[in-house]
């Protein structure tokens, strides 16, 4: 049974820079990196050397606690350079692409035919597995565990986010495929839920059961659809996976290639003219914005505004991103802080902004914070944003000071650090909110597993 789901709290933040809906191919990158931080709570083991020829999708490490979960080159190359830490912990493999891509082949499969256990085996030697994330705790899924359901998001509400109707034209019989693989991995349903008037071509799948989602951000959160459609209690598991990663995993079986290609989308008010590229996973930042941004000092950041991370231009790509957003860099010192009225300025709260005169005007943000961090104010205004059938200042403060059990009480098995983005971005505290609930995770997946 599909139902509609509207989401009444929230907030839209209508920033300029949209990326057209056009696309290009990026430069060639000649460097890809692949960085374990972007794979959380998994000690990586390489599986290569320095100097290591790779065909795209041969294992570059795997996972300590699980050998069978490899972690894949995103090109054909060499192994160039091995970036270690403290204590000599891995923090990023770089590998040179080849002029010529040579794949992997993993086999042609068809899905339909196979078992729960040999599409498991699949997706773990080829590389596929990390893209599965699992609520609890917002890491890579288990294998071992079998989840109630599965959950895709086709609907992006974040500002200046990839439009998901767009980047996945045509690419029918790849979801197809995925979704297929995925259905066959839970004991319930896959929830497929897209905009209200969405062209989506996830719409006509089989093996799914679809939702229409409208409201505003976080209605397009994963975690928000999963709080109306099928909340996770104590000791269940729901698994999701992101629309951009079925393309792949659906490429993987009708072709027997780890093909890591991306259409992502450039964006944000620094981008001279913001649009789409086809890139890989793991790209160079300079080959994406490279002679595309103003002049002045900018932010590039890897993802959305709320929930990226800042890249310099040496930087990459993260692993699961499908929008690089470009903003201009907060450096002007504002006289009276956050206590001064302002037009250009995004609130919820009537009180220091007239931006609710303007309900549909689009702001060319900073990120200035306007104040520095201190003890939790209570508003109330992070229940306006914040959708979720929790009390996210308590759940908050219980992560804080490490109390396992009313975290529990609390709905943390819920939640991820992104269904605190909006919390943390309308907080007068300044308060960190999505590192606060990531490490209050931590501390659950450690004493409770």
């Amino acid at each position: 049974m599909s139902k509609d789901i509207r989401i009444k709290k929230g907030l839209d933040i209508k920033l300029i820079g949209e990326a057209k809906k056009v696309t290009e191919n990026a430069i060639s990158s000649n460097v890809f990196t692949l960085k374990p931080e972007d794979f959380h709570s998994i000690i990586p083991k390489l599986s290569i050397k320095v100097g290591a020829k790779l065909k795209a999708g041969e294992s570059v490490f795997y996972n300590k606690a699980n050998e069978e979960m490899k972690f894949p080159s995103p090109v054909s190359g060499e192994v160039i350079d091995i970036i270690r830490g403290e204590k000599r912990k891995i923090l990023a493999v770089k590998i040179q692409a080849d002029s010529e891509q040579q794949f992997f082949d993993f086999g042609i499969k068809n899905p339909k035919e196979m078992k729960a256990d040999a599409i498991k085996s699949h997706l773990l030697a080829s590389g596929c597995w990390p893209f599965i994330m699992q609520r609890p705790y917002a890491v890579i899924a288990n294998p071992e565990k079998t989840p109630k359901s599965i959950f895709i998001s086709a609907y992006a509400s974040a500002p200046l986010a990839a439009n998901y109707d767009y980047v996945l034209a045509g690419k029918e019989n790849e979801l197809q495929a995925a979704v297929t693989a995925l259905s066959k991995l839970t004991s319930g349903e896959v929830h497929v839920s897209v905009g209200k008037n969405a062209n989506s071509p996830l719409v006509g799948l089989n093996n799914i059961t679809l939702h229409k989602v409208s409201g505003p951000h976080p209605s397009g959160n994963v975690g928000t659809q999963i709080a109306k459609i099928d909340p996770v209690n104590k000791g269940e598991v729901v698994w999701t996976i992101t629309p951009q990663d079925l393309v792949i995993i659906g490429e993987l079986l009708l072709t027997g290639k780890f093909n890591a290609e991306r259409i992502i989308a450039l964006a944000g008010s620094f981008v001279t003219a913001p649009k789409y590229y086809k890139t890989k996973i793991g790209a160079d930042i300079s080959s994406i914005v490279e002679g595309k941004l103003n002049e002045g000092n900018s932010r590039i950041i890897s993802g959305n505004v709320l929930t990226g991370t800042t890249q310099s231009l040496k930087g990459s790509l993260g692993y699961y991103n499908n929008v690089v957003t470009v903003i201009p860099e907060g450096d002007d010192y504002e006289f009276f802080g956050w206590t001064m009225p302002v037009f250009n300025k995004i609130s919820t709260s009537r009180a220091l902004t007239f931006s609710w005169l303007f309900p549909n005007k689009k702001f060319d943000l900073n990120t200035n914070t306007n104040g520095e961090h201190r003890a939790f104010v209570t508003t109330g205004n992070y229940e306006e944003v914040f959708p979720l059938d929790i009390y996210p200042i308590q759940l908050l403060k219980s992560c804080m000071y490490k109390d396992l059990d009313e975290m529990e009480q609390l709905g943390m098995y819920e939640v991820a650090p992104e269904d605190f983005a909006l919390t943390e971005f309308v907080c007068v505290s300044k308060q960190p909110h999505q590192e606060i609930i990531r490490k209050g995770l931590d501390l659950m997946l450690k004493e409770i597993g």
